[in-house]
């Protein structure tokens, strides 16, 4: 009930400082829209309007929303291009061609072949889908350095780790007891709270390069470095990140 006021007096104030006459929103917000146009009218004889949309939703029912765990940055610098991309990549195979078919620009003519494919083939759509949802919102330009990152990462070509997420530690920090994995983690926006952290340390999702970790206390020290500049921190098999000695 208070929300439904406090958005309803906000849309009577963006019609006052702004001359704002109509708000969108998704079909869930139906009646707290509404209630913005009734209190206009009854405060200041304005006429407002409210337009739905219908929500997003996934296969598995919930909404595509942040409400649902599922937002994300589109500002590089709250989100790399490379985690944008893991996230279209990372869709399931129920909802991938209804994805492209939203928020892709691609001819359904194309959509329609890739809509053919089966099994683990199903997966070129999904690397399709963030490719194009990418570069519409980053440009083309970043796309090599992410296949390449992938490449390396996940499917053993080699060392490069340019397009991975990054935080940067000096020696000082890593003095004494070392830097906790667990605030590294969080850091580089592997976890999305310490208690997330430890869950993925305990299901055995965690790694220092290759090697998993098992304590969730554990802490990240000189030694570590075995000479390097950088280490690479994993959740899971998709995301990394780099911590890196400036």
């Amino acid at each position: 009930f208070n929300y439904m006021i406090l958005q309803a007096y906000d849309f009577l104030e963006l019609y006052r400082r702004y001359n704002a006459i109509l708000q969108l929103g998704g079909s869930d917000q139906w009646g707290n829209m509404i209630s913005g146009t009734e209190l206009g009218r009854r405060c200041e004889g304005a006429q407002l309007f409210a337009l739905t949309a219908p929500l997003i939703t996934k296969s598995d029912g919930t909404k595509m929303g942040k409400t649902a765990g599922g937002a994300i940055w589109l500002n590089a610098d709250k989100l790399s291009e490379y985690d944008y991309w893991q996230f279209w990549r990372n869709t399931s195979d129920e909802d991938v061609i209804r994805f492209l078919k939203l928020f892709t620009e691609l001819p359904l003519e194309e959509i329609s072949k890739l809509e053919k494919l089966e099994g683990s083939a199903i997966n070129q759509a999904k690397v399709v889908l963030a490719d194009e949802a990418t570069a519409m919102l980053h440009g083309r330009d970043c796309l090599a350095q992410i296949h390449e990152t992938v490449e390396n990462m996940f499917k053993g070509a080699g060392e490069s780790t340019d397009g991975l997420p990054r935080i940067f530690v000096s020696e000082s920090d890593l003095e004494g007891d070392g830097k906790r994995f667990l605030d590294l983690f969080l850091e580089l926006e592997l976890a999305t709270s310490k208690k997330d952290a430890r869950r993925l340390i305990s299901g055995g999702g965690a790694k220092l390069g290759n090697e998993k970790i098992q304590d969730e206390n554990a802490a990240l020290t000189m030694a570590d470095f075995d000479g390097k500049t950088e280490v690479v921190l994993r959740a899971g098999k998709k995301r990394a990140g780099v911590v890196e000695l400036k």
